[in-house]
């Protein structure tokens, strides 16, 4: 027990450190949060490629690390087709320059895709300066941190049966619960109390969507590590690990959540 509240605490602290400046730089907007997104893909660069490729990381860093910020500038300043052929190119391009290294092409490749896809869909949703895209990547946040919270803090203390033992043995069904249960209430209380053009119900729905995704990016994270036999993906953030670790979740939820603005644009653009 001593030890669970232990690292609880640390959680905690590390969080009460980072969140803000995340928050802040939600809420500016503009080359605020491209920072953060700058910053964000070089840290998750190393970290892959640390993962994935321990004898030549910095190579391959390089390699991921330049993709994603090419990508990332080009879906800041608008250019979101060109974004996405980019991050496909870079992808192809990193895997090649692994190959040639003689690393797992595949590996450099796909972690291109894994970690850019998601940062071009964030730069999109939060769509500059504009109070649209702050509620929308303020839902999708919130909903990818209330699941993950109510799901360690109702695993941690209900346990139970696991949800996949062979790739995350920590995880169990209560806590699978309690975060669906935490992501669709907030979800809706968003949705509520944001102008996002959805009412609460919507706001459930899509919460709920976003919170399974959460939790499926959690798992394939833990997938990932198991299949290149490293517990955490860094040890940047005391308590959580990498910052892989801390955003897995937020990747996939962050696609579910821009496939629902995109599904609001199509039909008010219809009925208008």
């Amino acid at each position: 027990m001593a030890v669970r509240a232990r690292d609880i605490g640390l959680r905690a602290a590390s969080a009460v450190v980072l969140a803000p400046a995340a928050v802040l730089a939600i809420w500016a907007g503009g080359f605020w949060f491209l920072g953060l997104m700058l910053a964000a893909c070089v840290l998750l660069a190393i970290e892959w490629a640390m993962m994935s490729a321990a004898t030549a990381w910095r190579l391959m860093a390089g390699a991921v690390g330049l993709g994603l910020l090419a990508a990332v500038i080009s879906a800041h300043v608008g250019q979101l087709s060109l974004a996405l052929v980019m991050l496909v190119f870079c992808a192809a391009a990193a895997g090649l320059f692994a190959r040639s290294r003689g690393q797992e092409a595949l590996d450099a490749a796909y972690g291109v895709l894994y970690l850019g896809w998601p940062a071009i869909l964030l730069i999109w949703l939060r769509d500059g300066n504009t109070a649209q895209g702050l509620y929308w990547t303020v839902f999708a946040f919130a909903v990818a941190w209330a699941s993950d919270i109510m799901a360690y803090l109702a695993g941690s203390t209900f346990g139970g049966p696991k949800l996949w033992p062979r790739f995350s043995p920590n995880k169990t069904w209560s806590g699978f619960i309690g975060g669906l249960v935490a992501g669709t209430v907030a979800g809706a209380l968003l949705a509520t109390f944001l102008d996002m053009g959805i009412g609460p119900v919507w706001g459930a729905v899509l919460g709920l969507a976003a919170s399974l995704a959460t939790m499926a990016g959690d798992l394939w994270e833990s997938a990932l590590k198991r299949r290149y036999g490293v517990k955490d993906a860094g040890n940047l953030i005391p308590g959580h690990g990498g910052l892989l670790d801390r955003v897995d979740g937020l990747m996939f939820a962050v696609v579910v959540v821009a496939c629902g603005r995109l599904i609001v644009i199509l039909l008010a653009g219809h009925s208008g």
